[in-house]
């Protein structure tokens, strides 16, 4: 184990100690990742060097026509979580699974799949329908606890149910990775992650012997069905025209927008126009957390290739196996360890370089790697102390962080398991890609 005392592992130790040290120290996430990147570079570059450098990798890391879709779709998140679309997501659910033991548990995980998916968004979704939700299930004699686990669990699939900010950042950084061919791969593997939860929720529910929803009226069912197609459209719009060639991913962002603005504004008619410059405020500040962070992050990359620690951990994974199966076990612990520390979005800039080349060697398709990637750190959204999720929901539900975990932990476990299947299981993954040729 020389490279333990190697003198090229102490420049990635200082850039990693210091920055966990100030994720602990309650540093923000992106000052930390900012002020990591700086400790390395002062130790290989001159001071004056290093900060100009990094500056210029912030602005060139910002610098692409792709990343407009970002705020693009936070905006329309925005929209969606204001324009009463969760409410009617949430009806229409209950009408598929209504009947179903453990009913309000799979409304719950259902609509933030739809949700989530329509928005783009985790902490949307956990925010939207977990605040609809929670006192639904609480009247209904569910556990706080429990039916805070179901929401904190579910909202992240969303980020593989296309369209997702994330896998627009994934494709930019991994290079020739068309984003309509990642939006399908996420399919399969976002809708399992759902049904693997639904299945934890059945089995919970019968247990404990929950209420199953009344059988919902003609009537009923006819309203509710009406009142969620166009915001399920919105999906068939922004899908449709990026694999039909109308569009791109960047363009189909803006007209989620006008789409979502039409129908919660002129349609639903639940966001007034006064209501619109806050709307608009609190995406221009989500946006502007989540570019500085892309920034950021571009520059550790800059000093992490500077420093070749995408060479050193190579050498270091092939030491160990050369064995794809073995080195993709080793990935997702170590993917599984940042996600409790990072946010996606970093994560997925600072790792990619680090870690695809290692798999396209062995050959792996990148595509199948993003996914995974992309479901492997969707957990840490749901994990203490950065788990945007698990805080929302919290929030929303008014439960205590420490009375989440232990109902947490069947979901984690159901989650581990579908992680190891999309892992090792190519093709659900490529499957809907490759069936439709692109």
């Amino acid at each position: 184990m020389e490279w333990l005392v190697s003198w090229e592992w102490f420049i990635p130790l200082v850039m990693f100690s210091t920055f966990f040290i100030l994720v602990f120290l309650g540093i923000p996430i992106s000052f930390s990742i900012g002020l990591a990147t700086l400790s390395a570079g002062f130790l290989m570059l001159p001071a004056k060097t290093t900060l100009i450098v990094a500056g210029q990798k912030i602005a060139t890391g910002l610098d692409s026509f792709s990343l407009l879709a970002i705020p693009f779709f936070i905006l329309a998140g925005s929209l969606m979580n204001s324009g009463g679309i969760a409410t009617r997501l949430i009806n229409f659910s209950q009408i598929l699974v209504g009947r179903v033991p453990g009913s309000l548990g799979h409304v719950n995980v259902l609509a933030n799949m739809m949700f989530g998916s329509i928005s783009g968004s985790a902490v949307a979704a956990a925010a939207a329908v977990g605040g609809t939700m929670s006192p639904l299930q609480q009247k209904a004699g569910y556990d706080p606890a429990y039916s805070a686990a179901i929401n904190v669990s579910s909202c992240i699939t969303g980020l593989l149910i296309p369209p997702s900010n994330v896998m627009i950042v994934y494709a930019l950084t991994a290079g020739g990775i068309s984003v309509a061919t990642l939006f399908m791969a996420g399919y399969i593997p976002g809708i399992m992650m759902g049904l693997g939860i639904m299945l934890i929720n059945y089995i919970i529910a019968k247990k404990r012997h929950y209420p199953i929803s009344a059988k919902p009226t003609v009537s009923q069912f006819i309203k509710y069905s009406i009142e969620a197609i166009p915001s399920l459209l919105m999906v068939l719009v922004v899908i449709g025209g990026i694999l039909g060639g109308i569009f791109t991913a960047t363009e189909a962002s803006a007209i989620a927008v006008v789409y979502t603005f039409v129908l919660s504004v002129l349609i639903y008619k639940e966001i007034k126009f006064r209501e619109l410059p806050k709307i608009i405020l609190e995406a221009v500040v989500t946006t502007s957390i989540v570019l500085f962070l892309i920034g950021v992050s571009v520059a550790m990359s800059w000093a992490m290739t500077n420093a070749d620690i995408p060479y050193m951990v190579n050498e270091l994974l092939i030491s160990i196996s050369d064995n794809l199966l073995v080195i993709l076990l080793i990935i997702n612990i170590l993917l599984l360890i940042i996600g409790i520390f990072m946010d996606m979005t970093p994560a997925v800039l600072i790792f990619t370089p680090i870690f695809l080349p290692i798999v396209k060697e062995l050959g792996m398709d990148p595509v199948h790697f993003g996914i995974m990637m992309i479901f492997n750190l969707c957990i840490g959204l749901c994990t203490p102390p950065v788990g945007s999720a698990l805080f929302v929901g919290c929030s929303v539900s008014g439960v205590k962080l420490q009375d989440l975990i232990k109902p947490m932990l069947p979901f984690f476990a159901i989650l581990l398991l579908t992680l190891l299947l999309v892992t090792y299981i190519p093709q659900l993954s490529l499957f809907l890609p490759q069936l439709l040729g692109i």
